[in-house]
């Protein structure tokens, strides 16, 4: 039984007295008009109740965006704001000072390490230095040596072959001074990496946040022993902006710029919009989808927007006036689109229309009906024969 058929047995139901049989006159008189499935015009009774549960309303003039865009989408972490922790040498974990979800700053120290490396590492720049003192002291020895001998030579008290003996022990000292100094050098950047201080006597290592963001991974516990200095021990996340990913389809590229804004609603926020920036459009198409990948950045400040979260994005370059009924309002018959038009007290035309926009909730007409009209813009299908 159709919708129509339904609500007309409804009402002949209720409208039958205990003891008055309904002859077919009375429910000729009483029941809606019959309209030939051809018509454009639908008829009710005043009494009819299918008048309760229709609503109307009006033809309003909208802007709405031509051009438009609008693809399925979802929130990803940006790559450039995204840190995996690693161990800067193998060792012990001593203790674990964060947990999934903290808050960190650029610096913070992320846990404590037991290294035979910390112990390595100050040794071998106290060394560095003592090099440099020995370097520099020989540097100073080999200075005199040849002002000593050049001036003896300058007299003719010594040979030749002294010169260039003193010569090359002096190249020799000031080239071992050099050395000492870069191995000094790259001993206290060795200290800096791994989080200590010339001068230190703990064996210990503190492992620090390289960046500020949130815990989102862990994968470590206090008493593990950790060889493998490439494997991430947790993974922090500056969540202060994210990314919206939406595959647009071929067709429509050509109405998305970098640069341009997008606006994203998202399942979990219903009613909202989002205004996001177009960072990165991709240079190849998805061969089994046919769309091309769009990404844009998104500010969240506040942390309310998440990774993984589903929504979709809306992208347009222009408006135009034009009259507007929401979506319920346009139904499809017979192969085209089509409204019911109030006419008077329970009387409907059932007119063509095409649409010439769609944005958001609302449909934009180029044809079939003005401004000012009423229709019905829920329960259409009520009034309609099934196809």
């Amino acid at each position: 039984m159709s919708a129509r058929g339904w609500w007309i047995a409804m009402w002949l139901i209720g409208s039958l007295g205990p003891c008055r049989p309904r002859t077919p006159q009375r429910e000729a008189a009483s029941a809606p008009a019959a309209v030939p499935s051809n018509s454009p015009q639908i008829e009710l009774p005043a009494d009819s109740p299918m008048l309760s549960s229709l609503k109307i309303g009006g033809v309003t003039a909208r802007e709405l965006s031509t051009d438009e865009v609008v693809s399925p989408a979802q929130l990803e972490i940006d790559p450039g704001r995204l840190s995996h922790v690693l161990l800067p040498v193998t060792g012990r974990v001593r203790e674990v000072d964060v947990r999934v979800g903290d808050r960190v700053a650029a610096g913070d120290v992320l846990l404590v390490l037991d290294s035979p490396e910390a112990d390595a590492a100050i040794a071998h720049y106290e060394q560095s230095e003592a090099d440099v003192l020995a370097a520099r002291a020989g540097l100073v020895k080999a200075t005199a040596d040849r002002e000593r001998v050049h001036g003896l030579f300058a007299h003719d008290a010594v040979a030749r072959k002294e010169v260039d003996n003193v010569d090359a022990a002096h190249a020799e000292a000031r080239a071992a001074v050099v050395r000492s100094e870069a191995d000094r050098k790259q001993a206290r950047r060795h200290l800096g990496l791994l989080g200590l201080i010339a001068g230190d006597r703990r064996d210990t290592i503190s492992v620090r946040a390289p960046i500020a963001g949130k815990v989102l991974e862990l994968h470590v516990a206090p008493g593990e022993f950790h060889s493998d200095t490439a494997q991430p021990l947790m993974t922090i996340a500056d969540l202060s902006a994210v990314l919206v990913t939406a595959d647009v389809p071929e067709n429509l590229i050509r109405f998305v710029a970098l640069g341009e804004s997008m606006q994203t609603e998202l399942a979990a926020y219903p009613g909202e919009t989002f205004a996001a920036r177009v960072v990165r459009i991709a240079d190849t198409v998805e061969p089994k989808t046919r769309t091309i990948k769009v990404q844009a950045a998104l500010p969240n400040p506040d942390g309310r927007l998440r990774p993984e979260m589903f929504g979709r994005v809306r992208h347009s370059r222009a408006t135009t006036s034009m009259p507007a009924v929401p979506q319920s309002a346009v139904l499809h018959r017979d192969g085209g689109d089509v409204v019911l038009v109030e006419r008077g007290p329970g009387r409907f035309e059932v007119r063509a229309v095409r649409i010439g926009a769609r944005s958001g909730e609302w449909l934009g007409l180029a044809e079939g009906a003005k401004v000012g009209e009423r229709v019905v813009v829920d329960g259409g299908l009520l009034l309609l024969p099934s196809e």
